[in-house]
């Protein structure tokens, strides 16, 4: 099967709120003396994508004067003003992505445990299902606060569902949606203008895209392949201490 060409957004303007330090980026906090950023651009770097775009907002200077005096070429910015969601942070791609002919792969800033390994058995199963978007899922041992994927009873996939609008069953649901997908690059656009913000926290979710393209009846699928400890972003100064943690035992390993 010919790789199609790959596009990554790296989402990066998360402020940070629980992270105990107001004037440093979320994706600048560290892990061995090296930022958040460091360890996600350092995987994807490993998929030879053809473009990287990173999409900053909060303390943006500080994140583009990492990226410059750092050892990553050619990454492109984007900037999103306002905190209005994931949805609205993707969409800010569009001027550049408008013409890539190719899939789109999203992922946080903020997921320095990500491996590159993971993200190709990801996009491989995407690109042999014939999906035209998928999102990586993963089993977690406390689905607290993550968007479920919601399947029906022969287990195919339906929707996310957000924590905060998920009633008691969906809540008991142990599948969490990651926040990586792979999605045509056409298609990602096309349903981003789709996309509502009539939901609990009143912003656009990058979610909505999944139930919009499956009604259009494009091939949609959820793909359980990567372990949960990869897939955990950075929200507070323990997570990253826990993350930090799980870092040094892996490399012992190693």
């Amino acid at each position: 099967m010919e790789n199609k060409k790959i596009a990554v957004v790296v989402l990066a303007a998360g402020l940070g709120k629980r992270m105990n330090n107001p004037n440093l980026p979320k994706v600048l906090a560290e892990i061995e003396s090296k930022p958040l950023i460091y360890y996600v651009l350092s995987e994807v770097y490993n998929l030879n994508p053809s473009r990287i775009i990173l999409v900053v907002g909060n303390l943006k200077e500080l994140v583009i004067e990492y990226i410059n005096n750092s050892k990553f070429m050619n990454i492109e910015f984007v900037n999103q003003e306002r905190q209005l969601g994931t949805g609205h942070a993707v969409d800010q791609a569009k001027s550049l992505l408008s013409e890539f002919e190719g899939d789109t792969l999203i992922l946080a800033g903020d997921v320095p445990l990500l491996k590159s390994e993971s993200l190709n058995r990801f996009i491989n199963l995407h690109n042999a299902a014939g999906s035209d978007i998928s999102v990586l899922s993963t089993s977690a041992p406390n689905p607290q606060g993550y968007g479920r994927i919601v399947r029906d009873k022969d287990g195919n996939f339906i929707k996310i569902t957000e924590h905060k609008d998920a009633d008691d069953d969906i809540r008991r649901i142990d599948e969490i949606n990651s926040g990586i997908y792979v999605v045509n690059t056409q298609l990602l656009f096309e349903s981003l203008s789709k996309v509502h913000n009539n939901n609990a926290q009143g912003e656009y979710y990058l979610t909505d895209i999944i139930e919009i393209l499956k009604n259009d009846g494009k091939k949609v699928f959820a793909i359980n392949s990567a372990p949960f400890n990869e897939l955990q972003g950075i929200n507070t100064s323990e997570e990253l201490a826990n993350a930090a943690e799980i870092y040094k035992l892996v490399n012992k390993k190693n």
